[in-house]
């Protein structure tokens, strides 16, 4: 994995890889670099080149019922506490697919619990379908154990998605990761570690992730401003840096749309995070009955995370977009999803009045490949979902001051888009300049240590 540190013109260094590091396959990317380096244009098509073949899965679960959705997501009070309720779920848990030793046995299971009526045919197809896709990602790796790796992941995957259908988990407003009596977070980063070249994946402006921890060992609090890619985000972010900045990685805090805390197939994933659960503004009017419930439990959600912050020392990771990038229909040409001023607006002003000091560090993430998004936003949940194995990229930048930026405006709608757009700029600059360390790394470019 290559690290950056300092100014985007520092030399990339190649450190120690680590056993758990997938070996590379990649073919050389045939972008010029140049071309990518007087531009900023970010182009779909120069990432593609460089990568393996993705497998498309067609996730058929079933359908949420209107009447039941504002039930998804909710401030509930219950009689025992969150580890006394995970322990009488795994308790009531079906064994059928943990008891599996093989590809055949696991894909018998899926027909079985089918057959038995307690796993709906689409699920049932979405399940086997997932398993392919999953096995097709991980053999373009190269890596000797991949058929050990595949089973034993996809075999979690596929307990834990039945377990949710056996006993559907309800996030509330604020979701603390769960790490006993099951650890979804070290499941959700077994799953998706083979999915990154880690040959070809590089972190940003290390030392900026230094101060940002210095910061919070300090009770300040910290606001990731970033750009949004895929589903594996938060995996792929924390994959990055468990070696240089391990607490970063296991106690950020997510602000998660309800897409993934609804979804069955990304529900477990999500146990797993630190989340502040919010309806994006892009799905706010789907069910126009239900807006008005969406705008209430975003409400409980901001005050959840305003007492939060009153503690301190925490790290908050936002993606003001409320969505996935996705490149241009007519150009083709990759840019960050736009930011959304008020999103960002209010973040700042949570910042600014809890206790604590706060610091908003813009953050650039490129891990497209290992998990894209349709091209067009859905509203049904059950997206289909590729998959390839593929190098990843974070880049953070300094702090950026909302009273520097604001300086010069007149009013206080232009100081707020002004800095909204001053952040999506850095962001977008960032990104590019990731994508254009990628393509060097596949043409050999890059200074290694000996």
């Amino acid at each position: 994995m290559f690290i950056l540190s300092g100014s985007p013109s520092t030399t990339f260094f190649r450190p120690r890889v680590s056993s758990s590091s997938l070996s590379s396959s990649s073919s050389s990317s045939s972008s010029s670099s140049s071309s990518l380096s007087s531009s900023y244009r970010l182009c779909l098509v120069s990432v593609r080149s460089s990568a393996r073949k993705s497998s498309a899965c067609p996730c058929l679960f079933y359908s949420l019922k209107v009447s039941a959705m504002a039930e998804l997501v909710k401030d509930t009070e219950s009689s025992l506490s969150p580890i006394q309720n995970a322990q009488r779920r795994e308790t009531n848990h079906s064994r059928t697919f943990l008891n599996t030793t093989t590809e055949e046995e696991l894909l018998c299971a899926i027909r079985k619990e089918t057959e038995a009526g307690r796993l709906p045919s689409n699920v049932a197809s979405g399940m086997e379908e997932l398993y392919r896709n999953y096995k097709n990602a991980i053999l373009q790796s190269g890596n000797p154990k991949a058929d050990e790796i595949v089973l034993s992941n996809m075999t979690a995957v596929l307990d834990r998605v039945f377990l949710d259908i056996e006993d559907p988990f309800v996030f509330s407003p604020y979701h603390k990761a769960m790490r006993e009596p099951f650890d979804y977070y070290m499941f959700g980063q077994n799953y998706i570690r083979p999915l990154v070249d880690f040959r070809n994946s590089y972190v940003g402006n290390i030392s900026v992730f230094k101060d940002i921890e210095e910061k919070i060992q300090q009770g300040h609090n910290i606001f990731l401003i970033s750009n949004h890619q895929t589903e594996a985000d938060p995996a792929v972010i924390a994959l990055l840096l468990e070696t240089t900045n391990s607490y970063l990685s296991e106690n950020m805090t997510y602000i998660a749309g309800d897409r993934v805390v609804t979804d069955p197939l990304c529900k477990p994933f999500s146990m797993g995070r630190n989340l502040i659960c919010v309806y994006s503004k892009k799905h706010m009017n789907d069910v126009p009955e239900l807006t008005e419930m969406k705008r209430k439990a975003n409400t409980r959600s901001l005050k959840e995370m305003a007492l939060l912050l009153r503690g301190g020392s925490q790290i908050v990771w936002i993606a003001p977009s409320g969505g996935r990038d996705r490149p241009d229909p007519v150009t083709g040409e990759w840019y960050p999803a736009p930011f959304d001023a008020s999103s960002l607006d209010n973040l700042r002003r949570l910042a600014e009045h809890s206790a604590a000091p706060g610091h908003i560090y813009p953050l650039a993430l490129l891990c497209h490949n290992i998990m894209p998004p349709p091209l067009q936003v859905e509203k049904e949940i059950g997206e289909k979902r590729m998959i390839s194995f593929h190098g990843t990229g974070l880049s953070v930048a300094p702090e950026i001051t909302f009273s520097d930026i604001s300086a010069s405006c007149q009013n206080p709608e232009e100081a707020r888009e002004t800095y909204t757009q001053a952040l999506y700029k850095i962001v977008t600059e960032h990104l590019s300049l990731n994508i254009f360390a990628f393509l060097l790394s596949f043409n050999n470019q890059i200074r290694t240590l000996p």
